[in-house]
């Protein structure tokens, strides 16, 4: 079975990037993910935010990270959402 006959069966699964707002949770992350967008009648650019609550096995994802999720099956109560990978960490400096 390749690839292709895979998303055949089950769809073609969604992907978003967002920014983690919180890696408090074991194995859990939550990412904050927006989107642009034109207000009907206005026409003004309106920004859209969304969180989700996604799964991150190894606890890799810290606060600030730029990461990539898929879509999944329900893990939780919350979590239909998976990490990917991440795009970009952010620079932590030393204070003081």
């Amino acid at each position: 079975m390749t690839m292709a006959d895979t998303e055949k069966m089950r769809g073609l699964r969604k992907e978003r990037t967002g920014v983690v707002l919180s890696a408090a949770m074991n194995k859990t992350i939550v990412v904050q993910v927006e989107r642009k967008t034109r207000h009907p009648l206005y026409g003004k650019e309106m920004r859209q935010i969304e969180k989700f609550y996604a799964h991150d096995e190894d606890n890799k994802a810290k606060t600030g990270d730029r990461v990539l999720i898929s879509e999944t099956r329900p893990l939780s109560k919350l979590k239909r959402w998976r990490l990917v990978k991440i795009v970009a960490t952010e620079t932590r400096q030393a204070a003081g």
